[in-house]
């Protein structure tokens, strides 16, 4: 953690890429406290690395804060670099966590990743660094499954 953010308060350019993107990270405000933070990004995208064409997901990130939680601007930043990242979903998706569980260390994470349909499939992707601590409140992530017309 930095002792001033890169983003906050401050006018901030698109990073070009996930890894010139910059995650800031703050005081968690309930340290000692278990609970719960959910960010949801309806219209993420990237790109397919085989045909460079835009595929989207909606993606639900879970963590319960350890001694710091995550800037949601940088956040934003972040996942919206990846417009211009060819990557298979599960690349994307599991990138994403581990990233996040790395440099913020929180108690626990999760993340979802439900790409809409390339080639009448619709590809989901999960990923945890581990068990939810008990006591946790874990919610369903609230995404139901690829229906299609029906």
């Amino acid at each position: 953690m930095s002792a001033s953010t890169l983003h906050l308060g401050k006018t901030s350019t698109l990073p070009a890429s996930p890894e010139q993107a910059v995650l800031d990270y703050v005081p968690n405000p309930r340290p000692g406290t278990l609970y719960l933070v959910r960010f949801a990004a309806p219209e993420f995208t990237s790109l397919c690395p085989v045909t460079g064409q835009p595929d989207f997901a909606h993606l639900v990130i879970d963590y319960a804060p350890g001694e710091t939680i995550v800037e949601s601007k940088s956040l934003k930043l972040f996942l919206a670099s990846f417009r211009n990242h060819a990557g298979f979903h599960e690349d994307c998706t599991v990138g994403i966590g581990q990233r996040l569980a790395e440099e913020m260390k929180p108690v626990w994470l999760r993340i979802g990743g439900y790409w809409y349909p390339r080639g009448g499939i619709p590809i989901d992707v999960f990923w945890q660094s581990g068990p939810a601590p008990e006591g946790l409140w874990v919610p369903d992530q609230g995404v139901p499954g690829y229906r299609g017309r029906g």
